[in-house]
């Protein structure tokens, strides 16, 4: 029996350079024993991964889909060694967790807080993460839990509870906008729109994008900001309207939110961790996400942009401006 893990490890390396004297080179190793390896994966596997050329190397149907299986075979077992290494005596060990840049610091804490009573054991490496970063992260074996906003592909990957958060549109204060209590797509005609980088999260991003045309608001101009704080430096600036969560800009002065009528866009996420050998706090970390940035409601029906089962007192003069220049 071959040792599998080494293996397709080198398997990895030859159908990224499609090319054995390469591939043995990026392995350092000689050509001769990495071509006996892959022919005796072949054999324990029962097919051809590769048509041998004389310019090169191809992969068969049976390489390209071993391609595809061997990462994620390899990334399982990264994690399951992880974790095995880290819980001893009954020691939950660290917890690699993702969070978005824009996640609010109040959410953050009391989600530590409750984490921290419910598994005593667990260390949390906390990391300020996109939608992306996380999920390219989680597919490496990088991260044990990431939060993410949707839609995302979660075929490999377990969801804790979703939650739902209405986005508004910011604007500057002075703006003749600001005296609506709300706002309809056709008010906004001739605007540009400042929002995240799609790279961030790109299936959000192409939701997001094509509710303001279902919507009829097609942007005269997409600008892009990291964070809320450029977004309003933007948006004073003239450059666009933003659309955001009203707990992300409510710091700032300068700009106000207004709702759009009928609530029509929403910004939904949850925590999502690996199938495969997952970290035994990761399912906890999920739900305890998504009981603590559930949106508070004040009164039937009514939704406020606020997460989190607590109250929040603004203090302009003693707090610092997220936004100032």
């Amino acid at each position: 029996m071959v040792d599998l893990s080494r293996h397709l490890r080198y398997f990895l390396v030859v159908a990224e350079e499609l090319h054995f004297s390469r591939a043995a080179e990026v392995l350092g190793i000689a050509q001769p024993p990495l071509s006996q390896a892959m022919r005796r994966l072949e054999r324990e596997l029962g097919v051809t991964l590769f048509d041998r050329l004389p310019r090169g190397t191809e992969l068969t149907a049976a390489g390209r889909a071993l391609r595809d299986e061997a990462a994620q075979f390899l990334a399982a077992e990264r994690r399951l060694r992880a974790l095995m290494h880290s819980i001893r005596d009954g020691d939950l060990g660290t917890l690699r967790a993702g969070v978005p840049p824009e996640t609010p610091p109040a959410a953050l804490g009391e989600l530590l807080r409750r984490l921290g009573e419910q598994a005593p054991g667990v260390d949390v490496d906390l990391q300020e993460l996109t939608t992306a970063e996380q999920l390219d992260l989680l597919a490496a074996a990088r991260l044990d839990v990431g939060l993410v906003h949707h839609p995302v592909d979660a075929a490999d990957l377990r969801r804790g509870p979703v939650t739902r958060v209405r986005l508004g549109v910011v604007l500057p204060r002075v703006s003749p906008l600001a005296r609506l209590a709300e706002l309809t797509a056709d008010q906004l005609a001739g605007q540009g729109l400042v929002v995240f980088p799609r790279v961030t999260a790109p299936g959000w991003y192409d939701t997001l994008l094509g509710g303001c045309r279902d919507l009829g608001f097609v942007p005269a101009r997409v600008r892009h900001a990291r964070n809320p704080r450029f977004l309003c430096g933007l948006v004073l600036a003239g450059l666009g309207v933003g659309l955001d969560r009203e707990d992300a800009v409510r710091g700032e002065p300068r700009v106000t939110w207004r709702p759009l009528a009928g609530d029509p866009l929403w910004q939904e996420t949850s925590a999502v961790w690996p199938r495969r050998a997952p970290h035994p706090a990761a399912a906890r970390f999920g739900a305890l996400a998504g009981a603590v940035l559930q949106p508070r409601t004040d009164g039937p029906g009514r939704i406020l942009g606020s997460p989190g089962p607590w109250s929040v007192v603004f203090d302009r003069a003693n707090t610092t401006d997220p936004c100032a220049t």
